[in-house]
C-alpha cells in the first residue's frame, strides 16, 4: 500500500494483514461406476432400439415408394382407357357400313358382276385343276 494515501500525513503503515483461514474438512462421496457387464447390458439395449427403429422407418419408406409407384400406374392405366376407348369410337365411325360405301364409290368401286369373277386354278394339285375348270364351265353356262 502507498504511504501517501491520505496527502502528506503522517500516517502509520499497516504491515501484514492477518488473514484468518479456516480449515474445513469436506467428505467426498464417490459414487460406484457400473459394472462392464451392466455397461454392455445398456449398450446392446440402445443398439437394438435403434435396429428396430431403422427397420420400421426402412419398411415404412418401402411402403411409401410401392404406393407412389401404384398410383403412377393407376394414372397411367386411366389414360390408356381414356385413349383406347376414343380409338373404339374411331374404329366403329369408320368401320361404318355407310361409310365404306361411300369411300369405295369415291374411290371408283362398285358392286361385283358374275362377268368380273374369275377363278383361277391351283397349278399343284392335278385333282384341284379339274375342280377348277368344272367350276369355270359352271359360270359360264349360267346367264
Amino acid at each position: 500500500m502507498p504511504a501517501y494515501i491520505h496527502g502528506n500525513l503522517a500516517v502509520e503503515q499497516k504491515t501484514g494483514q492477518k488473514v484468518s483461514v479456516k480449515e474445513t474438512k469436506k467428505v467426498v462421496y464417490r459414487n460406484k461406476t457400473l459394472p462392464v457387464q451392466e455397461k454392455l447390458f445398456y449398450l446392446f439395449t440402445v443398439l437394438v432400439c435403434v435396429v428396430v427403429a431403422s427397420l420400421i422407418i426402412w419398411r415404412y419408406a418401402q411402403i411409401y415408394e410401392i404406393n407412389t409407384k401404384i398410383l403412377d400406374m393407376e394414372t397411367k392405366i386411366q389414360k390408356l382407357q381414356a385413349e383406347n376407348s376414343g380409338l373404339k369410337r374411331k374404329v366403329d365411325a369408320l368401320s361404318a357400313p355407310d361409310r365404306l360405301r361411300e369411300e369405295a364409290i369415291k374411290m371408283g368401286m362398285g358392286p361385283s358382276d358374275d362377268k368380273q369373277i374369275s377363278k383361277v386354278a391351283n397349278k399343284s394339285n392335278d385333282n384341284s385343276s379339274a375342280v377348277a375348270a368344272a367350276n369355270q364351265k359352271k359360270t359360264e353356262m349360267t346367264p
